[in-house]
């Protein structure tokens, strides 16, 4: 019977937030046939799936290669075939070969064969999208037909925008579908909801919004996704941070007979420092596992940085993949050592202890000649840097786990790090993280224990790590204060000037600090930019991260 003929009263749909990983065709087809499977048990009539699902988002320049896109046509047309079962349908994002060019598509895959494919019409080109690049854009979409309902299909960037789904509101979709690649970041999750929510008082239609989860490179993608009636409210919602399948039923109602989902239980919301130390984990934890490190190494010095980093390392991987180093020099205080060590102690890992004054000593000597008649200063301090980072990196090569970097996103914006030294590493975990917001984490990691947690319930810091005022150690009764203006100061500038795209004269009068601190913040930040091109990767939680979310010239005099 033509599918135009089909008289269908309710439907079910599974919603499959899923973690991909990138360029694993084999192993996300794998994931999606398990899904498919639970789906089938649960009477599922369709299973709709994340934006490039099948191959991962963001995939960026793979998405040029034939082979690529040659493996992901194999997979679907195989994974097409299997939907001649009688089992439920499928809607999967893909990369796609046609006339016009390559294009970021839905496939709907029903009775043995491929019914429906939908290109996305708006491709983003900013931010860390650039799909521009390698994207051909399509049409506005028209309804897919699936039993006798025509799905109005969008893909993420669409739904941002009233055309797709007026368009397809006016072509009799019964109702929206948005698959997303939609990464996080402080506030994303409030703007998806106004966008869905518009879509769906513009159309008068109920919204299905199905998002990607988990962490790639320096995205991290949140997942929660969610389905809204046409009067905005939010009927189902699937939790953050973790796979899901949520199974939903929808039934025509009403005296115009629109399609409604049955509202289910909600997951209880996340608060601000909880979404952001899971984005962490998360972040972390992918970044290890998809690249197959076995584990993590990192300098454990007795400050805040690296508490909050071995900790968000502990929960994310487990304690027997966690190794630290403590590595004094002269300089290092008793309360150092003494706080590195209750840190390992709370967090149950093994702590070994290098002392790096041979290394100072070395150098010292080998470099007297060329430093004949100079007084010691900054280079001196850079030494020291750099010969811990050369022994985490001794460590990594010879023992397997990679270096990961605690340096925060305050240290980054302004160059209060040394380059192949604290720098060095594969990940930086709080790269995107205030200092501000370090203490803020510690605290409360201090006090809760993660749902998820691989880590230890309690206090994984002692409370001085938190309280004493940060120090590099790197020179006698040295302060960051010394160097820098007070972080509560220095963050809210910083803030005004990166996400915020402020001036300086605009960023002094907003934060009502003087403008020679402020032009003092902007020099800075500028002359740090050549570092920034040689840090490690880290996760992504503010509107503007350091990478491809801001692309600075190195050479840049602009005054401000």
């Amino acid at each position: 019977m033509p599918q135009e003929d089909l008289m269908v009263d309710k439907i079910r749909l599974a919603l499959w937030q899923s973690n991909p990983t990138v360029g694993d065709i084999a192993g996300n087809l794998r994931k999606l046939r398990a899904a498919r499977t639970m789906a089938a048990a649960q009477g599922v009539d369709l299973l709709v799936g994340s934006e490039l699902g099948l191959l991962g988002y963001a995939p960026e320049d793979l998405v040029l290669r034939d082979v690529v896109l040659d493996a992901a046509r194999d997979a679907l047309e195989a994974l097409a075939r299997e939907t001649a079962d009688g089992g439920p349908a499928v809607l999967v994002g893909t990369p796609w070969r046609l006339p016009e060019g390559r294009v970021n598509a839905a496939l709907l895959l029903q009775e043995g064969r491929i019914s429906g494919v939908v290109v996305k019409h708006r491709l983003p080109n900013y931010g860390v999208f650039d799909e521009m690049r390698v994207f051909t854009p399509g049409p506005l979409p028209v309804p897919v037909l699936f039993r006798g309902l025509r799905l109005g299909v969008m893909i993420c960037e669409d739904m941002w925008y009233p055309e797709p789904a007026r368009h397809l509101k006016d072509h009799g979709a019964d109702f929206l579908v948005v698959m997303n690649g939609s990464p996080f970041d402080l506030g994303k999750s409030g703007d998806r909801l106004t966008h869905a929510r518009a879509r769906a008082g513009e159309t008068a239609l109920s919204l299905m919004y199905v998002n990607q989860v988990g962490g790639q490179d320096e995205l991290v993608f949140d997942g929660g996704s969610f389905v809204i009636g046409a009067d905005g409210d939010v009927d189902v919602a699937a939790p953050q941070w973790d796979e899901a399948l949520v199974v939903t039923d929808w039934a025509p109602t009403g005296p115009v007979k629109s399609w409604q989902c049955v509202p289910q239980p909600r997951p209880r919301p996340l608060g601000r420092w909880e979404e952001i130390y899971h984005a962490l984990c998360v972040g972390l934890r992918d970044y290890v596992e998809k690249n197959r490190f076995p584990g993590v190494l990192l300098g454990l010095s007795g400050g805040v940085d690296s508490a909050l980093s071995a900790a968000i390392a502990v929960d994310a991987l487990g304690p027997e993949r966690v190794r630290a180093v403590m590595m004094p020099s002269p300089y290092t205080s008793a309360e150092s050592l003494e706080d590195a060590a209750a840190c390992a102690r709370l967090l149950g890992i093994e702590l070994e202890t290098i002392d790096i004054t041979p290394a100072m000593t070395a150098f010292a000597t080998m470099l007297a000649p060329a430093f004949a008649g100079r007084a010691p200063d900054l280079t001196e301090e850079n030494i020291q840097s750099r010969a811990r980072g050369l022994t985490l990196m001794a460590l990594s090569n010879k023992l397997g786990p990679m270096v990961l970097s605690t340096g925060n996103k305050s240290e980054m914006s302004v160059g209060y790090a040394t380059l192949y030294g604290d720098m060095c590493g594969g990940f930086a975990v709080l790269k995107d993280v205030y200092k501000t917001s370090v203490f803020a984490l510690s605290r409360w990691r201090n006090a809760q224990r993660p749902e998820g947690s691989l880590g230890p319930a309690g206090p994984v810091m002692p409370e001085r790590v938190i309280t004493k005022p940060p120090s590099a150690e790197l020179r006698p009764d040295q302060k960051d204060e010394d160097s820098l203006p007070p972080y509560d100061q220095l963050d809210q500038v910083l803030q005004l000037l990166i996400e915020g795209q402020a001036g300086v004269v605009e960023a002094s009068q907003r934060s009502k600090l003087p403008q020679d601190l402020v032009e003092r913040v902007w020099a800075m930040l500028g002359r740090a930019e050549y570092k920034r091109r040689q840090a490690p990767p880290g996760v992504k939680i503010t509107r503007l991260a350091f990478g491809r979310d801001r692309r600075y010239p190195i050479t840049n005099a602009f005054p401000g």
